[in-house]
């Protein structure tokens, strides 16, 4: 195992100025902003800022007293933030939906379904408990335009000044929502599909999911054993849900279960084990998908993947005549790609897939229940329907990388790609990028026997850690 070495303490994204004003840096990664709890941007008095400044750019579009919708996961500090954004929210002049816990699709749901200007979820998504975020969808259900974000950012600069006290907004809390987003979930299975007979092991990783997800799956008539489903407010995706799946995987053999699912801590994403405990990630999950649209003439357009999907996926698909393309990483780009390639179906590896003739955003349990049809309408089990995925060895690895350093770009690491091409062997693949989401660069390699990739990720960590060290 490849260890790369600490570098000096990250630096956060800039901070909006205080209620005089001032300038404000880009704030908005690929999926929100994210920071350390505490820590500009994720502190109180920022968020509430935050909250005044969405809403008045809200108000501007399209009246703010439609309402904003909020959610959160099982987050402790989410109750901060809640309150800090209502407080922000109130003062600009816009109403308030309060959720409380919630999948992020879920937001989406209940934005378009409550007429909502906008939908807010407070979560860091995979990310420990220590961390939160803030993420937007617009009233479409999809997520925020970067035109809008833009927009926010530049309010944030801005003095904060209350709305009179007669047009503050108000709050309350929408009834009957959860049981309309399991209703929705349930609207996209053929009439008469039912889990009866099937144990699932469904992991829920403390967070957004916890209550939502057994009860779908028992309402379809599954027995569940449900793993991950007491949040204590600091046990959020701790050794549970979709980045840790040996538990689910040890539950279902000893269970003797049909299939295992595993969450995130929002619920955007999702991945399955097999009866074995074998792991399908989200290139697994969309072969599945695929293939089942296609024998039900169900597949349009284009299957879109990222710069991270597996080369065998691609070659895989193509072998069945189905077009594959690749966007850049984050479901927006995934998203912005199938809408203009006119495909429905699209993911990431992670397990963040879209389904935009069902949905406009990811939805982990959308997704699984999918997959579920797929083995229902097939009445095969999940390694069956993998049999035929070729996928070549990969491997990642996250290298800290504080956010100020630019990531050197392929002309200066040129040689240490060719010579990490040599170690793996034909065919390879080498991508390096920094995350949207934290303070690390990414590196990808992939191909030949598997036997390569080690020491082709040992050379290009060094190299970067060189470069890194040096830059710092």
């Amino acid at each position: 195992m490849v260890n790369p070495r600490p570098p000096p303490e990250p630096v956060r994204p800039p901070a909006a100025s205080g209620g005089t004003g001032g300038r404000v840096g880009r704030l908005f990664g690929t999926d929100g902003i994210r920071g350390r709890v505490g820590t500009e941007p994720m502190t109180p008095e920022w968020v509430l800022k935050l909250g005044w400044a969405a809403g008045r750019v809200l108000a501007t579009r399209d009246g703010a007293r439609r309402g904003v919708v909020i959610g959160k996961d099982t987050r402790n500090s989410g109750y901060l933030f809640e309150s800090a954004l209502e407080a922000g929210l109130s003062a600009a002049g816009a109403s308030v939906f309060l959720l409380g816990p919630f999948p992020t699709p879920g937001v989406s749901f209940a934005t378009h379904r409550l007429g909502g200007a906008a939908g807010i979820v407070i979560s860091a998504s995979h990310n420990p408990y220590i961390d939160n975020g803030i993420k937007f969808f617009g009233p479409d259900g999809k997520k925020l335009p970067d035109a809008i974000e833009r927009a926010i950012e530049a309010q944030l600069a801005e003095p904060l000044v209350p709305v009179p006290v007669a047009e503050l907004g108000q709050v309350r809390r929408p009834e009957g929502i959860r049981e309309d987003y399991l209703d929705f979930c349930c609207a996209s299975l053929p009439e008469g599909m039912s889990l009866q007979g099937l144990t699932l092991v469904v992991d829920c990783a403390h967070g957004a999911t916890y209550r939502l997800a057994p009860a779908l799956f028992e309402r379809l008539g599954a027995r569940v054993i449900a793993l991950g489903i007491h949040p204590d407010g600091v046990n959020i995706n701790a050794g549970v849900g979709s980045l840790h799946p040996e538990l689910l995987s040890e539950t279902v053999r000893r269970e003797g279960a049909d299939c295992g699912i595993a969450f995130d801590g929002d619920g955007d994403r999702v991945i399955f084990v097999d009866h074995r405990g074998e792991v399908v990630d989200g290139d697994g999950l969309l072969y599945v998908l695929a293939m089942d649209r296609l024998e039900e003439c169900r597949l349009e357009g284009p299957v879109v993947g990222t710069l991270m999907s597996n080369l065998g996926l691609e070659e895989s698909l193509g072998r069945h005549g189905i077009r594959f393309c690749r966007s850049a990483v984050g479901d927006r780009h995934v998203l912005a790609c199938l809408e203009r390639e006119g495909g429905v179906l699209g993911g990431e590896s992670s397990g963040h897939l879209i389904h935009l003739d069902l949905a406009p955003a990811g939805d982990g349990l959308l997704s699984a229940l999918q997959v579920l049809r797929a083995m229902w309408r097939q009445g095969r089990r999940l390694d069956e329907l993998c049999r035929n995925l070729h996928r070549y060895p990969q491997r990642m690895v996250n290298v800290p990388w504080p956010r100020e350093i630019p990531v050197p770009a392929e002309t200066i690491l040129g040689p240490d790609y060719e010579h990490a091409r040599g170690l793996i062997g034909k065919p390879s693949r080498i991508l390096i990028r920094p995350s949207g989401t934290e303070a690390v660069v990414r590196i990808l390699v992939e191909g030949g026997d598997g036997q390569g990739l080690e020491p082709a990720l040992a050379h290009l960590i060094g190299r970067l850690c060189d470069l890194r060290d040096q830059a710092s």
